[in-house]
């Protein structure tokens, strides 16, 4: 596979210039950050364009090198600074930002800069299993130890406050007493890969 394969028309200026450039902001393996850039590789609106990990180690950067996408790493301290952040967001047109598995939270200076323009997936059906510590495998144990028949993804704005943003779509999968964390967080990956970037794609069409 050519290692250019994804880059978002580097040949063709006027082409670049009329898509949406949008960030994918990762802290760890990447698996939706992957989907999210396969699913836009043809698109003639949207381009995936910057990486951003707040983890040197994270495998989303790999993944990132191996599919021709700049990226970079941006500690805490970074994150926290506008006088960073801001320069490199704009220097590379980002007019979206994605959540992906993104751990810290967003510093209220971003989210001024992009209101209603930086969505988060979470591994549950919020309000239920969100909010400060709730991420990842935290989550599925939760929902195992509540007893819930069913979990599923909620995509959403950020605001400040943590899980707290106006929801934009959910979907649920039922489950049974025998499910395990473990299977709990199987079946909702399974969500994420068939829904998170097609919610995308809805979103951006009715923005434009």
């Amino acid at each position: 596979m050519p290692r250019n394969m994804y880059l978002c028309g580097i040949n063709n200026a006027k082409n670049l210039m009329e898509k949406m450039n949008v960030a994918i902001f990762v802290s760890g393996s990447g698996t939706n950050c992957e989907n999210i850039i396969r699913h836009f590789s043809g698109s003639e609106s949207v381009c995936c364009k910057l990486v951003v990990s707040n983890r040197a180690d994270a495998y989303a950067l790999e993944r990132a090198r191996r599919l021709g996408v700049a990226s970079c790493v941006v500690p805490k301290s970074d994150l926290n600074n506008p006088d960073v952040m801001l320069p490199l967001l704009r220097s590379n047109e980002i007019r979206f930002i994605v959540l992906a598995g993104f751990l810290p939270m967003v510093p209220d200076y971003l989210i001024d800069e992009y209101p209603r323009r930086i969505v988060n997936i979470h591994p549950a059906l919020l309000p239920k299993h969100g909010g400060k510590g709730m991420w990842g495998h935290h989550v599925h144990e939760a929902v195992k130890a509540a007893g819930d028949t069913e979990t599923g993804i909620t995509i959403h704005y950020v605001t400040p406050v943590c899980d707290g943003g106006e929801i934009i779509a959910q979907f649920s999968t039922p489950l049974s007493p025998e499910d395990t964390p473990d299977t709990i967080a199987e079946k909702v990956h399974l969500l994420e890969m068939a829904h998170f970037p097609e919610v995308l794609e809805q979103l951006w069409k009715e923005q434009d």
